[in-house]
This record gives structure tokens, C-alpha cells and sequence, in this order.
């Protein structure tokens, strides 16, 4: 790992931490023993990707808290519905939570036939842990200079080249699919479990490009194993300044930013507070060393909302 990714995770956790820490009144708290045994966490994508990453940092940071372990489940498949299903069919208690997802909560609906829970009555919404852009890859030492490289090789060949995702519906997904509607091309898509597992696959060529979330692009981008084409924002990320946008190449429908976040099943509402609260007093969240949220839009840095204001977002 290298020395930017670390000292991004413990920026990370401090600041999730100290977002989790002064959300909600205290006074409940004392009358409360809550929570009194472990929490599981339930990641709806498999181990290795960005959702899971998220999950064991935030969980890290809660667990020490609240004074109680918190043990990251992962139930991965279709397309991060069987793992939110999980969620909203747990018991209403404070002790399964989860992280909610772009596709399972946002896009599924209109893709899948049915599903076994309902998005927007199911799921509380508790906070939002981050919102950032994506980047368009390819391997360093892949034909592709440019995005205008891979339209041209997609229409002289239609149907040879193919992008990975992390499943259907997710952030990848989408990218992919409007990069192709937007440029007029015709590509393969390759879900996958966990964006990890795509990105491994692109790795060793079995695949020919990939949306990334940027935070998990940012090691391979550094290390020299991929390289970045384009990003999904509206304007150029200060991370990668030299890194252009879509819209810059011509292709402007495809921003896309990927969002996720803390939810619990529907009635654990005043239990989900409590978990905002994290047993500290803002007082003490301040001693934290990133406080102060920030601008998360090219960094993919934990952006708090509180869930009915998230709630919203999700519509």
C-alpha cells in the first residue's frame, strides 16, 4: 500500500468517525444500554472492493466508539440485492446495519423484474459515508492513449471490446452503458462481484476497460498498473489535475458520481441515532484530527447527510 493510500485511510477514518460522533442528541443515551452485544455490519458486495473497503474503515472506527464489536458481513450477488435484502429483512433492533448502495437502493428497481424488499419504505437511510467520481481505465500498457481511441477501435470492431463492473446496475454499470449510448459504440459488459474483482480482471487483460470508483483507482493509477483515461465529474478532480473529464472529450452525459452510505431496516430508526451519536459528546469529536467535513466530490472523502436529507437525494 502506498504511503498516500495510508495516510488517506486514517484521514478517512477520523473524519467518519467524527461525522458519526456528534449527529444526534445525547440525551437518549443514558437511559440506554444499547448496544449491548455485537453489531453486524452487512456489505452487499463481496470482499477486496470499494463498498467493502468503506465498510471495514467505518465499522473500525464505530466499534471502538461504541465499545462493542462490529463484524462486516459480506453477502454479495445480484447486483447487491441479496445483501440489502438481508438489511431490510433484519430485525429492527440496532443490531444489523449496512452499507447502502447506488444500485440496490437507486437503479435495481427498474432493472430487475422484483424485487424482495422495497428500496424507499424498506431501508432507513442513516448517513451518507461518501460521494465521488468515477475514472475511465484501461492497463498501462494498453493501445488506448485516449477515449476517442477506444470509440474508434468500438466501431471498427462493434461487439469485441468490453468493460468490467462491479454488477449490474452499480456506478461501473451505468458508466459503461452511457459511454456506449453517448459515443455510439457497442461493447461487452462484464459484471462482476466486487469492483476488485473487475479491476484484478482488467489487471491481467482479460478485459479491456473499466469505470472505477476513483478512491479504489488511485493505488493502480500511482502504481503504474492502469492507466486513467477520463473521469466521470463535472470538472477535472485536483487529485489527477492532468486527467480530463468526459465532457472535456466530447462525451458530456457521462458524469456519474457513486454514492454510499448507513442504513439499517425499517422501525430501527431511533436505534440508528444512537448509532450517529457513537456514545461521544461533540466536544470530544472535535479532538479528532479531520473534524471538519470537506468537499468529497473528487476525492471520494466521507460526505455526511443525515437520513432524511439523504433519503431524498436517493429519489
Amino acid at each position: 500500500m502506498t504511503a498516500f493510500t495510508r495516510r488517506t485511510l486514517l484521514k478517512h477514518s477520523a473524519t467518519q468517525a467524527a461525522w458519526l460522533a456528534v449527529a444526534s442528541p445525547l440525551a437518549a443515551l443514558a437511559q440506554d444500554k444499547y448496544p449491548s452485544k455485537p453489531i453486524t455490519w452487512v456489505c452487499p458486495y463481496a470482499a477486496g472492493g470499494n463498498a467493502d473497503s468503506r465498510s471495514r474503515q467505518v465499522a473500525k472506527v464505530m466499534s471502538t466508539l461504541l465499545g462493542q464489536p462490529i463484524i462486516v458481513d459480506n453477502k454479495a450477488g445480484a447486483g447487491g440485492n441479496i445483501g440489502t435484502e438481508i438489511i431490510a429483512r433484519a430485525k429492527p433492533d440496532g443490531y444489523t446495519i449496512g452499507m447502502g448502495n447506488f444500485a440496490p437502493l437507486a437503479v435495481n428497481h427498474a432493472l430487475f423484474k422484483k424485487l424482495n424488499f422495497d428500496p424507499f419504505t424498506d431501508i432507513v437511510p442513516i448517513t451518507l459515508i461518501e460521494r465521488g467520481p468515477l475514472v475511465l481505465m484501461v492497463r498501462d500498457d494498453s493501445p488506448y492513449k485516449t477515449v476517442k481511441d477506444i470509440v474508434s477501435a468500438a466501431k471498427a470492431a462493434p461487439g469485441k471490446l468490453s468493460f468490467a463492473s462491479g454488477g449490474i446496475g452499480g456506478t461501473h454499470h451505468l458508466s459503461g452503458a452511457l459511454f456506449e449510448h453517448s459515443a455510439g459504440i457497442d461493447m461487452i459488459h462484464a459484471p462482476y462481484k466486487s469492483g476488485a474483482a473487475g479491476a484484478t480482471d482488467l489487471m491481467s487483460g482479460q478485459v479491456h476497460m473499466m469505470f472505477e470508483q476513483m478512491y479504489s483507482a488511485m493505488p493502480a493509477i500511482k502504481g503504474g498498473r492502469l492507466r486513467a483515461l477520463a473521469i466521470t465529474s463535472k470538472t477535472r478532480s485536483p487529485l489527477l489535475p492532468e486527467l480530463p473529464t468526459m465532457a472535456e472529450q466530447g462525451y458530456p452525459a457521462v458524469e456519474v458520481l457513486n454514492w454510499q452510505g448507513l442504513v439499517g431496516p425499517k422501525g430501527a430508526t431511533r436505534h440508528c441515532r444512537m448509532l450517529m451519536c457513537a456514545r461521544r459528546s461533540p466536544a470530544r469529536a472535535t479532538r479528532w484530527p479531520a473534524a471538519r467535513p470537506s468537499n468529497s466530490l473528487h476525492s471520494s472523502r466521507p460526505r455526511h447527510h443525515a437520513g432524511p436529507r439523504w433519503c431524498a437525494t436517493r429519489r
